[in-house]
């Protein structure tokens, strides 16, 4: 093995090793899995962002009895390091690297669906749209999917709507342990991790806008404010802006708020949040940046047509020089911040995520042949089962209701 391989090799299996020793609830979850080799004979494909905590899913399907083959879900998140480890240490087959064309990030994904998969488990839905479309032979073999985050689920129920749908899809995205945790603390840290890695600039004091007030956003924007920004929202949503107005932020629209803004962070999942009308107030020195999946909030077929000169500023750093003499900065070409340039969300966060999933697995081989093609709420036992076993790695107890509470809150005659 040559020098190159073995520093990656170290690396990936300090970083994995790092991810096992903080990820307690998903530790609990894989061991249990193990023991009853639950997956036994299954095959599962997944289209991740394929780092350290994603490795522990992977290894953990794996350690239960499934053939299991893994892709990146995004050409710039993943970590190089971790996918050789995963390949070279556990001989788990691994199809991404960072900085994929987007030739080689499809025929990554065709080659986890080459294993012709029992369950998909999807971020994004490219993996599940892929099936749908240009390898709809193994639409067949499926028993159904899991997708983690809030565009792909969007996208899911699209299909739903549309009658396209193939097969059962739960929607751990959707789940209580997953968004109010993931959604809001994972991507509220690291998406500052991926901002300050990459430009070693100053929060404090600046102006800084959020695009969207979901959950991903009002992360961001706690973040923002904690480390003493300036903090501004935007939003298309009126319930939304009201609430982002009385947690204490100002609301205005985009083409407003750019004329000011030191910082613009995206985080809507949809697509065309900065355009050339926006651009064409922006401040000078703004850094732009982006937390939603794909990498079209930020319209850089504009950015382009507006500079005069584009160049690279530093790592994961372009410039863009418009005609007006102003010069705007772009993070990881518009793609997410927080896993482009970051490690992505920290590991006690994604140790909920990623125990949703090992769980509706397992829920989808029992359940599979009784769901129709449709998208799934995570099971409630699901959801609280996870939140108990993290109460329990963090040694904290709650209290529990009585009989006559119980009864109480049930019935409708008593009032006092």
């Amino acid at each position: 093995m040559r020098k190159e391989e073995l520093y990656l090799l170290k690396k990936g299996k300090e970083r994995l090793d790092w991810a096992e020793k903080h990820a307690k609830v998903l530790s609990t979850v894989a061991k249990e899995m193990k023991e009853k080799q639950s997956l036994r004979g299954l095959k599962i494909g997944m289209a991740l962002h394929v780092e350290a905590k994603t490795g522990l899913l992977a290894l953990a399907l794996h350690g239960a009895g499934a053939d299991v083959r893994l892709a990146g879900c995004n050409p710039l998140t993943t970590d190089d390091s971790v996918a050789f480890a995963l390949k070279e240490e556990y001989g788990l087959p691994v199809f991404a690297r960072k900085g994929e064309t987007r030739e080689e990030y499809y025929q990554n994904l065709n080659s986890v669906l080459d294993l012709r998969p029992h369950i998909v488990i999807d971020d994004g839905c490219d993996l599940i749209t892929l099936l749908h479309t240009e390898r709809r032979e193994l639409l067949p073999n499926l028993k159904g999917g899991n997708e983690e985050t809030t565009t792909g689920v969007l996208r899911l129920k699209s299909m739903e709507k549309a009658g396209a749908l193939a097969f059962p899809v739960i929607a751990v995205n959707d789940a209580k342990m997953k968004y109010l945790f993931d959604n809001r603390y994972g991507t509220g840290q690291s998406t500052f991790d991926g901002i300050m890695t990459a430009t070693n600039l100053l929060i404090a004091g600046k102006n800084f806008v959020v695009a969207g007030y979901g959950w991903c956003g009002r992360g961001i924007a706690m973040r923002a404010r904690g480390m003493g920004a300036k903090v501004v929202v935007t939003e298309v949503d009126p319930v939304r802006a009201i609430e982002a107005h009385l947690d204490g932020f100002e609301v205005m629209p985009m083409e407003k708020a750019v004329r000011g803004a030191d910082f613009v962070v995206t985080a809507t999942g949809n697509r065309d949040i900065i355009t050339k009308k926006h651009l064409r107030f922006i401040k000078n020195g703004c850094v732009l940046a982006n937390a939603g999946h794909f990498n079209n909030e930020i319209n850089l077929g504009h950015l382009e047509e507006m500079a005069e000169k584009c160049f690279e500023a530093k790592e994961m750093v372009k410039g863009y020089t418009l005609k007006n003499g102003r010069t705007v900065y772009l993070l990881a070409d518009g793609r997410l911040v927080n896993l482009a340039v970051g490690q992505g969300h920290p590991v006690e966060i994604m140790d909920m995520s990623f125990s949703i999933q090992a769980r509706c697995v397992e829920y989808i081989v029992r359940e599979g042949s009784n769901l129709k093609p449709k998208v799934y709420p995570v099971p409630k036992e699901v959801d609280e089962e996870i939140a108990r076993l993290k109460l329990k790695t963090l040694g904290i107890k709650i209290d529990k209701l009585s009989k006559i509470q119980k009864n109480y809150l049930s019935s409708w005659k008593e009032g006092t």
